[in-house]
C-alpha cells in the first residue's frame, strides 16, 4: 500500500471517529434535554399535591398567610397533625374509607371479569352482528352520565332485593341505601370492553386454533391463554375503573342517605356546612388521595404498555 493510500485511510478513520463522537454527544445532549424537560413538567404537575399535603399540616391562619408566597409549598411554620385528628373527630373517616374500598374493589373485580369476557367474545369469536354490537357499545361513550342518572334512580328503586329484618330474610323492592346500588350499575363499562377488545385482537388467533384442535373450550382458551397474556390490559382497566369508582360523588349523593353507607367523596360535604376549615379539608383530601397514588404507582408500567399496545392496534 502506498503512502498516499495509507494517509487517506487514516484520515477516513479519524473522520469516522469524529462523526461517531459527534453523534454520541448529540444523543447525550438530547437525552439530558428530554430528562430536564420531563422533570420540569413533573415538578409542575406535582405542585397541587405538594400544596395539599403541606397545607394539611398547617393551621388555617398560616395557610391563608402563605398562599401568596413560595412558603405555601414548604412544610415550615406551625406544623402539626392537628388537622388529621380534627378530621377523625368531625367525620367517620374509617367507615367512609371502608365503604369506598368495598365498593371500589367489588366494582373493579367484577368489572374485570365481565368486561374482559365481553371483549373476548367481540374479538375472538365469529358471530353475526358482532361489529354492530361493538359499535353500539362504543356509541354509549358519548352519553353523559348526568343525562341518565335520574332514570337510573327510578329503575334501581323498583328492582327486587332480599333484606334481613329481625334475623329473617325477606323479599322487598328497591336498591336505595344499599351497597349494590353503588356497585352493579358500574360493573359493565363501554371503554373497558373496547380496550379489552383492542388488546385481545393483538394476540395471534393461531393460539385459539391450536387449543381448539386439542379440545379446549372457548372458556378454557379465555382463562388459560388470553388472560395470562393480557396482564397490561387488565392493569389498565383496573386503574381506569378504580378512579371513577373511588371518586363517585353524584350517584351516591342521589341514592344513599344513610351515613354508614356513604363513600369518602360524599364525606367532603361535611367540611363545607358552616365555617370551612381549610386545614382539615386538605387533611381529608390527602387521606383519600393516597390510595389512588398507591394504585397508580403499582400499575403504572402495565398501564403505559397497555395503552401503547392497544393504541397502535386501533
Amino acid at each position: 500500500m502506498s503512502a498516499t493510500q495509507t494517509r487517506t485511510t487514516h484520515d477516513t478513520g479519524r473522520a469516522s471517529m469524529r462523526t461517531d463522537k459527534s453523534e454520541k454527544t448529540h444523543r447525550v445532549r438530547g437525552k439530558v434535554l428530554l430528562y430536564v424537560t420531563m422533570s420540569l413538567f413533573g415538578i409542575l404537575f406535582l405542585f397541587p399535591l405538594v400544596f395539599m399535603f403541606v397545607s394539611s399540616l398547617k393551621p388555617d391562619a398560616q395557610i391563608l398567610q402563605d398562599i401568596d408566597s413560595p412558603m405555601a409549598f414548604l412544610p415550615v411554620g406551625d406544623i402539626s397533625l392537628d388537622n388529621y385528628f380534627g378530621v377523625f373527630d368531625r367525620v367517620p373517616v374509617a367507615q367512609f374509607m371502608f365503604n369506598s374500598i368495598l365498593v371500589t374493589v367489588l366494582t373493579v373485580g367484577l368489572g374485570l371479569i365481565v368486561n374482559s369476557m365481553a371483549g373476548f367474545a367481540l374479538s375472538r369469536l365469529a358471530w353475526k352482528g358482532r361489529l354492530v354490537v361493538l359499535a353500539v357499545i362504543i356509541a354509549t361513550l358519548i352519553v353523559p352520565f348526568e343525562t341518565i342518572a335520574v332514570p337510573m334512580v327510578y329503575w334501581v328503586a323498583q328492582l327486587p332485593t332480599l333484606v334481613f329484618e329481625g334475623g329473617v330474610l325477606k323479599y322487598d323492592f328497591g336498591w336505595l341505601n344499599t351497597y349494590e346500588v353503588q356497585i352493579v350499575p358500574f360493573i359493565a363499562n363501554a371503554f373497558s370492553i373496547f380496550l379489552f377488545t383492542q388488546y385481545f385482537s393483538t394476540i395471534p388467533k393461531s393460539l385459539d386454533e391450536a387449543a381448539r384442535i386439542d379440545g379446549a373450550s372457548w372458556f378454557t382458551i379465555y382463562r388459560r391463554i388470553i388472560v395470562p397474556l393480557s396482564g397490561p390490559a387488565f392493569a389498565t382497566v383496573a386503574i381506569l375503573t378504580f378512579l371513577p369508582a373511588w371518586n363517585q360523588y353524584l350517584w351516591p349523593l342521589m341514592v344513599v342517605q344513610r351515613e354508614e353507607l356513604r363513600p369518602v367523596m360524599v364525606g367532603m360535604q361535611y367540611f363545607f356546612q358552616l365555617n370551612t376549615a381549610w386545614g382539615e379539608v386538605m387533611a381529608y383530601t390527602s387521606l383519600i388521595t393516597l390510595p389512588v397514588l398507591i394504585v397508580f404507582l403499582i400499575f403504572q408500567r402495565a398501564f403505559v404498555s397497555s395503552i401503547a399496545a392497544s393504541g397502535v392496534k386501533g
